[in-house]
């Protein structure tokens, strides 16, 4: 099992920037790919950006989200960060990291390939 805790949220105005941390319980290495997903109500969870976690690399970034939006890896302290400048009031919705074994670099951004998910944090962007 592995547990999955996000920090870093809260609210900005337009323009500015936030970032996100998720601490694993266990190793990174124990899963093939963490990523950064998004909701608001009403809507289907959103993919943000995924990595994978044995090259660093593999990075996949959903539409509109690169440029604005960085992922990375610590493995030392086993947690995943996003990086969100220029942020807009259409980026509010709750973010979430998760971390999968069973996928691959093709199936990285949908939510579904997912096994294990954090609580999430709000973030609000006001115009």
């Amino acid at each position: 099992q592995v547990h999955l805790v996000e920090s870093g949220g809260g609210s900005v105005q337009a323009g500015g920037s936030l970032r996100l941390s998720c601490v694993s319980s266990t190793s990174i290495w124990n899963v093939r790919y963490m990523g950064w997903f998004r909701q608001v109500p009403g809507k289907e969870r959103e993919g943000i950006a995924t990595i994978r976690t044995s090259t660093f690399g593999d990075i996949a970034y959903g539409d509109s989200m690169e440029g604005r939006f960085t992922v990375s890896l610590d493995n030392a302290k086993n947690t995943m960060f996003l990086e969100m400048d220029s942020l807009k009031p259409e980026d509010s919705a709750m973010y979430y990291c998760a971390a999968g074994i069973d996928l691959s670099f093709s199936s990285s951004l949908s939510p579904s390939r997912y096994k294990f998910w954090g609580q999430g944090t709000q973030v609000t962007v006001s115009s």
